[in-house]
């Protein structure tokens, strides 16, 4: 992350140009002390004094300041990162605090922007007041609508875009993300499939197999939240959510995306186990719940994007999203919500007094403690 860093350009220009800051500050017109505390961060100098020093130095007012409010992708990444462990770890007041400031600082920088919404929207949940929730909501849906309409950047806008819905469904305003979201199913050729065929014209093999397994390990993660909405929707014809269900299952194991993509998958049995609850299907629900306990309970931790032996060129593509291979959250953060989605779900109340339930309930909250 840069900041102003004036003091470390007027030492090193100054050491360059072989000269003291006795004759610095003669030059300028302004005492050695003066100079010294500019060299030693204590103070700035005077906006009227910046000219001057640009052009002794023969550098821009730019380079001078060595500011630059924006940064990096890899700046966002461990940022990011550290905010996600700060938010298991530290007072929730506390770090939103610091991801104010930070947003106050970096607000022209839209890529940080786009991510620190994100942040903030997956951890809004962690106030448990719902009125507190739906203001951080509110409030990270504001940073999504600066990025929409003042970058100029087409992923980001997009990214923000569909953000922005997300924020509109979580506050109950499914009105206003019709309106930002209908009119955008345009069918275009997957990007993956274009850059492939454009490789592979080049002579380019490996590189367009690598761009066709992003593109089909993409489109199955994207399947994959696609299932668990479209079962709950199916909950009222039997057959038909059997059906889904089954295909899903054979589809997760066709992939191995229980493994492949353990954070993704466990939402299919949350929705099966709803669904067979409103079915009056207790038994198969527990079947449900307790395949989802199995694997959040197992070794998947800590969880990460990776290829296996199929998606086996993936390694540098996954490096270069924006998170890298972290997941949004911290590992205790996860094992929390984990254990909320059931423990605190209205939909399991029935299954209170059961053993099974009883049993899978004590299994998620160990694995949370520890």
């Amino acid at each position: 992350m840069k900041e102003i860093n004036i003091a470390k350009v007027l030492v090193n220009k100054r050491k360059e140009k072989g000269i003291t800051q006795d004759e610095l500050a003669n030059y300028i017109g302004v005492s050695k002390a003066s100079v010294s505390k500019w060299e030693t961060g204590q103070s700035y100098p005077d906006i009227t004094f910046l000219p001057e020093l640009a052009a002794y130095f023969n550098i821009s007012i730019d380079d001078l300041m060595d500011y630059e409010p924006q940064m990096t992708k890899e700046d966002i990444r461990k940022l990011y990162l550290k905010l996600s462990a700060d938010f298991a770890s530290k007072p929730f007041d506390e770090v939103m605090g610091h991801c104010r400031q930070i947003i106050k600082k970096y607000f022209s920088c839209f890529p940080l922007l786009l991510q620190m919404g994100i942040l903030i929207l997956n951890h809004s949940m962690l106030p448990k007041d719902p009125d507190k929730t739906t203001l951080l909501i509110r409030e990270t849906k504001e940073l999504f609508i600066r990025v929409k309409n003042e970058s100029n950047d087409v992923s980001l806008t997009k990214q923000a875009l569909y953000m922005e819905a997300l924020c509109c469904i979580a506050t109950n305003d499914p009105n206003a993300a019709l309106e930002l979201l209908e009119g955008m199913n345009t069918q275009i050729l997957p990007p993956e499939l274009l850059l492939a065929s454009a490789y592979q014209m080049t002579g380019r093999i490996k590189d367009a197999k690598t761009a066709l397994q992003a593109g089909i390990y993409q489109n199955i993660v994207i399947l994959f939240n696609f299932f668990p909405n479209y079962l709950l929707l199916c909950a009222d014809e039997p057959e038909r959510f059997d059906e889904v269900l089954k295909r899903a299952l054979i589809t997760a194991e066709a992939f191995d995306f229980k493994h492949l993509h353990p954070a993704v998958f466990i939402n299919t049995y949350i929705s099966a186990a709803q669904g067979y609850i409103t079915q009056k299907r207790n038994n198969e629900a527990l079947d449900m719940l307790e395949k989802y306990t199995e694997i959040v309970t197992g070794n998947i931790y800590p969880l990460h994007l990776q290829g296996d032996h199929f998606f086996d060129l993936l390694d540098n593509w996954l490096d270069e999203l924006d998170l890298g291979i972290q997941l949004p959250r911290d590992e205790k953060t996860i094992k929390q919500s984990m254990t909320d989605v059931i423990v605190n779900n209205p939909a399991f109340a029935v299954l209170s007094g059961d053993s099974r339930f009883q049993t899978i309930i004590e299994k998620l909250k160990n694995n949370w403690i520890v």
